[in-house]
């Protein structure tokens, strides 16, 4: 059976009624036969049938023995930091989501946790940046905006050679594509929100466990600080993962020639896509993942706010908004948008340039993309006069 197929039906029909759709338990208790005695819920925080089987599909998808369903992606990513404690180190990608940061540097620190950020696309600068303190790497691959490739299997052997957690953030590859369990990790975490959903119509996060014992300690830390999954964004989910495989292929042709068109422009500096043969992690991608996913970041040769500004408030199909993932295609402006909480000489050391703009590319006819991004780039002024690549 195809992994497909054996997806599609891990689904399960409703034993009760038939019903080929997952029903939404909207209900916030279950009545018990006696105390203690019940059907295997009894409070809504603490379990619910549809949120659990939106978590048993996911830990399949991405091979691990546990899953766990928060409210939001950032919910997901405290759970897994609440695994530390006070004077423990954290080792983070320096390309790291702006929530991410804020919730490391304005929360946790005060905690008494210290995080240590390095390129992690430098496997060395892993190994360097670890001391005796050190209890988590927290890698993101490919990272955002910027898509560095860092290698997993070989952070994977760093971790485990000093007794660290790994947590691989797999949101922008998702599980069709890379599997960082498989490849040492011990957490993966996704925004669901993003690919997982895959229609911009719900807020959620995964921590997957890779053994049932991890994957108990962070189900403790959902029920006991109750950042839980709804039903009816459980059932959202279950819905957005039926159709991840197909989605995701598609994102990744999209995507593909977008980035080829992008880095022969005139009015481009720099593509930052996988895809690419120029991009540095290039051959690494191609070994540890099946694709190259659906996000595009791209400086201008004019790197300036007030060109990026005037770029991504000129297309038509691409629509300026936090966020990725979703069938519609979206766009933004990282130093002002997603990366903003972040101080600006840490956000351009990471790369994170001011002109740089982020590509979520969607569904849509490749074409139509092409020729909304061309007729944007007619807008800068400067480049009025371009020669007309897209019909070169």
């Amino acid at each position: 059976m195809s992994t497909i197929t054996e997806l599609i039906h891990s689904i399960p029909v409703d034993p009760q009624t038939g019903a080929i759709a997952v029903p939404i338990y909207q209900t916030s208790t279950f009545v018990q036969e006696a105390p203690g005695v019940n059907k295997g819920y009894d409070y809504a925080r603490s379990n619910n049938p549809t949120r659990e089987t939106a978590e048993k599909i996911i830990a399949k998808l991405e091979g691990g023995a546990t899953a766990s369903a928060f409210a939001s992606g950032l919910a997901a990513i405290d759970a897994v930091i609440k695994l530390l404690k006070s004077g423990d180190e954290i080792v983070a990608v320096d390309d790291i989501y702006g929530g991410a940061f804020r919730l490391f540097n304005k929360v946790y620190e005060k905690f008494g946790i210290k995080v240590n950020y390095v390129d992690t696309a430098d496997t060395q600068a892993v190994f360097n940046a670890i001391t005796p303190a050190t209890r988590l790497i927290w890698l993101e691959t490919p990272t955002n905006p910027t898509l560095k490739i860092s290698d997993i299997a070989a952070i994977g052997r760093i971790a485990k050679a000093h007794n660290c957690l790994f947590c691989v953030d797999n949101t922008f590859a998702t599980p069709v594509l890379q599997q960082p369990l498989a490849l040492g990790a011990d957490l993966v975490i996704h925004s669901a929100t993003k690919y997982l959903g895959g229609h911009s119509d719900l807020i959620a996060g995964i921590v997957v466990s890779k053994t049932q014992q991890l994957g108990e300690e962070i189900k403790f830390y959902q029920n006991a600080c109750g950042a839980i999954l709804s039903p009816f964004d459980s059932f959202l989910l279950i819905r957005g993962v039926e159709t991840l495989h197909l989605r995701v292929k598609q994102h990744g042709i999209n995507a593909q020639a977008l980035a080829e068109y992008l880095a022969q422009h005139p009015a481009v500096a720099k593509v930052f896509y996988p895809g690419l043969p120029s991009h540095p992690g290039h051959e690494l991608a191609k070994q540890q993942s099946k694709g190259f996913g659906g996000i595009i970041s791209f400086t201008l040769k004019d790197d300036t706010k007030a060109a990026a500004t005037a770029f991504v408030t000129s297309t038509h199909y691409f629509k300026l908004a936090e966020s990725l993932g979703g069938i519609k295609s979206l766009l933004c402006h990282p130093a002002e948008m997603t990366h903003k909480s972040i101080p600006a000489e840490k956000r351009k050391a990471a790369g994170v340039s001011d002109s740089l703009i982020r590509l979520s590319v969607g569904l849509e006819e490749t074409g139509d993309l092409l020729a909304d991004l061309e007729q944007a780039f007619k807008q800068l002024p400067v480049h009025a006069h371009a020669e007309n690549v897209l019909s070169a």
